[in-house]
């Protein structure tokens, strides 16, 4: 689950269509409900309790890539193992398609023109891209993504885009969505300790951009799938 309420993402997604930032006492009101604190899991009632109330859960960082999962999983139950799921920016790819090593997936994190496309050769993986690319508020010169960070309840206004390849979509999912709000530096830490992962980071924009690359990640330049 979030670290943030879903009344911290409301307030980011209506002020992403009123073209305007969204209050700092509407963002502290919001955020002083939240906190993983806050929520007790018992695993053997198979219950969930929330201390607050008004608070609420959001799986907007795992959701796409649990469902690009669970279809590929139906898919194979009927038989159909050769597939790609696409659920807006997550892939979850089963085994390649006939006479192929894999399924050929352009990667270009921020719409670079090409400046840092990489064509990968993947089958039994997921990916998912995370980046402010579509969605975002531009206020005053200054662009704000989608993505919040849960140490300010503002949302990310550095330039990055995380591109993961993991085994689950939902791995893949959270870890882009983590990176992204961690930076290159202590978001490739977070990488090196998911063995399965690799990632591609691109920050920065026009001469500035750069982009970083786990180690696993080169293996996948070369088009070979995911050891």
């Amino acid at each position: 689950t979030c670290a943030l309420p879903i009344s911290v993402i409301r307030l980011w997604r209506q002020a992403r269509l009123d073209h305007r930032l969204p209050s700092h006492e509407a963002l502290s009101e919001a955020a002083g409900r939240c906190g993983y604190g806050k929520l007790h899991l018992d695993p053997a009632a198979g219950t969930v309790l929330l201390d607050n109330p008004g608070m609420q859960l959001d799986l907007g960082a795992i959701a796409k890539g649990y469902a690009a999962d669970a279809a590929l999983s139906v898919l194979a139950q009927s038989g159909i193992r050769s597939a790609l799921v696409a659920a807006s920016g997550d892939l979850a790819i089963g085994d390649p398609p006939p006479g192929e090593r894999g399924w050929k997936i352009g990667i270009d994190p921020r719409g670079s023109d090409g400046d840092v496309e990489r064509i990968l050769e993947l089958h039994s993986v997921a990916v998912s891209t995370s980046g402010d690319a579509e969605q975002y508020l531009e206020i005053g010169g200054k662009r704000y993504s989608h993505i919040v960070d849960p140490a300010t309840n503002m949302g990310l206004t550095r330039p990055i885009a995380v591109t993961v390849v993991a085994r689950k979509g939902m791995d893949a999912d959270s870890l882009a969505t983590a990176v992204s709000v961690l930076g290159a530096d202590r978001g490739l830490a977070v990488i090196r300790k998911h063995p399965d992962a690799a990632a591609l980071i691109v920050t920065g924009e026009g001469a500035q951009m750069r982009a970083v690359e786990s180690s696993g990640w080169a293996q996948l330049s070369h088009e070979a799938p995911l050891p």
